[in-house]
């Protein structure tokens, strides 16, 4: 047995630092669960009351009203049971359901709960009890049974039934101390013979990172795996699986089919739910565990989160460590750490003290850390593997709606400000799946802590990149910003930020976001080294190029929302033209003049889709006598790339499309083209613009040629350039710098074009051309072979 407080690991082969917990290394022995819960007292407010019921409710009893609770939360469970002590949202409750049981209870029941108690726990029995306790009734909660010991001798990895208490906190303490001491029920066993896996069990693989995961086990070895996936049968199991991959735009083919398979169990019950054969079976089968699996919600309680993210492991546990010993590779969280005021997130650094965690997702994680460390002291090979905030996919942009950095990407676009924050320890989820499977596969890496984290984002990078791309913002304190963003969303709800708006009116998500935003950055000696022996990519800020594609979808999806023409521009110049226009076949008598400002939203508006936005006016008294203004307007940069087929020496160079309204409300449309030529006049070229104009809905009745003058080109177009002067004066010499390059590069391969195209033809380089030569010789051949026949 090891010293008392030494914290020194019986498994002696796991080649880690000591760590040990706060309830094991306070004072020269353990902390006793009665001192720690004192010292929690002191620094847990109480909780808030559920509103007090009203009318005839309070003659009803706990059991009564929590049989009630049960028949009414039966309607938002299609194909689901639940009793007093079920989770209602691992039994499917969604969080809209709950928001709706709250208002039926509330009229049906006159049972008057909060939200916030819902999510703290969703098991009716404890809402009875909270609705009992508002109402000054007494409240009674029966002990739980001894568990009962495992078919194989082991004591049973199953819930346990505490007393009710009136402070929450408190409650989920003595809980969490419970749910710590079932790892001693353990059975003991060996270390894992470090072998690469053949067969690999797989939870979460419906999941966002669970699903990129997967596809990396299958790419980075040639094991097979077995995906457990909640079902009702195998079948359905496989049916949800890949509905699940092609949301997440990842294959479900042939070769993936042939490599996966489907078990349909659940991580929350006893032995998975299998049969003791069907438990056997697996246990012998499989040769490395792979836990993804969690419930992921931040308004959720302790106790409503145990099931899967502590109880889950723990029974993964039972089965690694039942026949064949088997390392768990367990994705954790960097959330361990969510402490306020904590100064170190190194992978083998202490967690958090779990008396100053106030989520009841962080506490979770805690406690399934927890749970395995006493599990490595039976001989369990575990490895942690903790992700920060996981973000988009940077080839594919796939997304998790419902990730909180999902949320805050999207509100910062949205709103235009951010919180202050230290660091935001974010990374794609194709480099943490990358990453995390190659550890699987390494038996030297096993039994160790990983942070997978990527490297953090600070404040200055992130507001100087949306700078950068057209999104000034404006930097405010996490509080202010929260209320800010909070009254903006009532003001103009935004059904795609919801969930971020949700957790923002929790009590919990202060000292949440506090911890979130003043926290240091997590550090990974040990992944950085990982990572360099296996030559897998390294660590890089998921900046603006590396979330490009995630923050496109995101903006298309109405998350995010993307630099805009209603945003004051980016960078902006003028453009002045003179011209004649007349009647379609027509002299062209009549002057038309042009004063346009030209400006983009962002560097990515033309990068991605080349398009410039146009504002001014249109001077021509054949439409007006006094000038029409620009209501709409766009310019296309090479709207038409490549060498065309047909033969032709005019290339187009740029398109203006312009809506045109008169001080009396008459609408008309103009279409300019800028073409180019195979010719040496690139100058001239580059200034000439062909117009039509029509009215709105009719064709053409006015064309004519209007040309920016040359002395005004350079001044205007180079020299005019105006950038956003809320950009230091170094940003705007990089945005001028950028535009013009971006735009020389642009039309000098528009002036390229159409010598290319001559090039062609004259070379006869062309699919057409080489097609006639096809049917040339074709033809000569029929003739001679008609010659042939008739001369016979």
């Amino acid at each position: 047995m090891p010293e008392a407080g030494s914290g020194t690991s019986r498994n002696r082969g796991v080649n880690r630092r000591p760590e040990e917990e706060v309830i094991e290394r306070r004072g020269p022995g353990r902390a006793q669960a009665s001192d720690l819960l004192a010292r929690f007292r002191k620094t847990a407010g109480p909780a808030a009351p559920a509103q007090a019921p009203s009318g005839g409710a309070g003659t009803r009893g706990v059991a009564e009203v929590t049989a009630d609770i049960v028949a009414r939360a039966a309607r938002f469970l299609p194909g689901s049971t639940a009793d007093a002590e079920t989770d209602l949202f691992d039994a499917g409750l969604s969080s809209v359901n709950a928001v709706e049981l709250v208002a039926v209870m509330a009229r049906e029941l006159d049972v008057r709960v909060s939200l916030d108690d819902v999510f703290a726990d969703a098991r009716p029995r404890r809402l009875a009890q909270r609705w009992a306790a508002a109402a000054g009734l007494p409240t009674v909660v029966p002990e739980a049974a001894p568990a009962a010991p495992s078919p194989n001798g082991s004591p049973a990895i199953a819930p346990v039934l505490l007393r009710a208490s009136a402070d929450e906190a408190n409650e989920d303490l003595e809980m969490i101390l419970a749910d710590l001491a079932l790892a001693d029920r353990l059975p003991f066993s060996h270390q894992a013979e470090p072998v690469p896996p053949r067969r690999i069990l797989l939870t979460g693989a419906t999941g966002y990172l669970g699903s990129h995961l997967l596809l990396d086990l299958l790419r980075q070895g040639d094991a097979q795996v077995v995906c457990l996936v909640r079902a009702t049968d195998d079948a359905a199991a496989e049916r949800r699986l890949a509905d699940a991959l092609a949301g997440f735009d990842q294959p479900w083919s042939a070769e993936v089919r042939r490599r996966v398979t489907v078990l349909a169990a659940d991580l929350r019950q006893p032995r998975l739910g299998l049969s003791d054969e069907g438990w056997e079976s697996l246990a012998q089968e499989i040769d490395s565990i792979v836990n993804v699996a969690a419930a992921v919600d931040f308004l959720r309680g302790y106790p409503s989160l145990r099931q899967t993210n502590v109880l889950g492991p723990l029974v993964l546990a039972e089965l690694a460590m039942t026949g064949r010993p088997k390392p768990l590779h367990h994705i954790s969280s960097v959330a361990v750490f969510n402490e306020v005021g904590i100064e170190k997130m190194g992978e083998d650094d202490p967690v958090a003290h779990i008396d100053r965690l106030f989520a009841g997702y962080d506490k979770s994680k805690w406690a399934a850390e927890a749970v395995l460390r006493r599990a490595r002291e039976h001989g369990l090979t575990a490895t942690f593997l903790r992700p920060g905030a996981i973000g988009g996919h940077t080839r594919t942009g796939v997304y998790n709606p419902r990730d909180l950095s999902t949320g805050l990407i999207g509100a910062f676009s949205r709103y235009r400000t951010v919180p202050a924050f230290k660091f935001m320890n974010l990374a794609p989820v194709d480099w943490i799946s990358k990453v995390a499977a190659a550890v699987v596969f390494d038996p030297k890496a096993w039994g160790q802590n990983y942070n997978l984290t990527g490297r953090a984002e600070t404040l200055p990078e992130l507001v100087k990149d949306m700078k950068l791309a057209g999104m000034n913002v404006r930097v405010a304190n996490w509080r202010d910003w929260r209320d800010d963003l909070l009254q903006r969303h009532a003001a103009e709800p935004v059904p795609e930020l919801d969930f971020l708006v949700r957790i923002l009116r929790s009590p919990t998500a202060m000292k949440l976001f506090e911890a979130l935003m003043f926290g240091p950055e997590a550090g990974a000696e040990r992944t950085e080294m990982f990572v360099t022996r296996h030559r897998l990519p390294m660590a890089e800020r998921y900046g603006s190029q590396a979330q490009l594609k995630a923050f496109e979808r995101m903006a298309k999806d109405g998350v995010a929302r993307l630099p805009s023409r209603e945003d004051p521009p980016y960078l902006s110049f003028r453009e002045r033209t003179k011209g004649h226009v007349g009647p379609i076949g027509e002299d062209r008598d009549t002057k038309c003049r042009m004063a346009l400002t030209l400006s983009i939203a962002s560097m990515y508006q033309v990068v991605r889709h080349r398009k410039i936005d146009v504002r001014g006016q249109v001077t021509c008294e054949r439409l007006h006598p006094e000038p029409l203004r620009v209501e709409a307007g766009e310019i296309w940069v090479r709207p038409d790339e490549g060498v065309p087929l047909q033969h032709g020496s005019d290339h187009p160079l740029l398109r203006y499309r312009l809506v045109l309204v008169d001080r009396d409300g008459g609408r008309w449309w103009l279409e300019g083209w800028k073409t180019a030529r195979a010719s040496r006049d690139f100058w001239k070229q580059t200034r000439t613009i062909e117009v039509t104009i029509g009215r709105e809905g009719e064709p053409a009745s006015l064309a004519g040629v209007v040309r920016v003058p040359g002395k005004s080109y350079v001044p205007d177009q180079i020299d005019g350039i105006r950038v956003d002067p809320r950009l230091s004066s170094q940003e705007q010499r990089l945005a001028k710098l950028a535009w013009l390059s971006w735009f020389f590069v642009q039309v000098g391969m528009g002036l390229a074009e159409p010598s290319l195209r001559v090039a062609a033809e004259l070379l006869d380089l062309r699919r057409d051309a080489i097609d006639r030569d096809k049917d040339k010789l074709q033809r000569k051949i029929r003739k001679l072979m008609i010659k042939r026949e008739q001369t016979r």
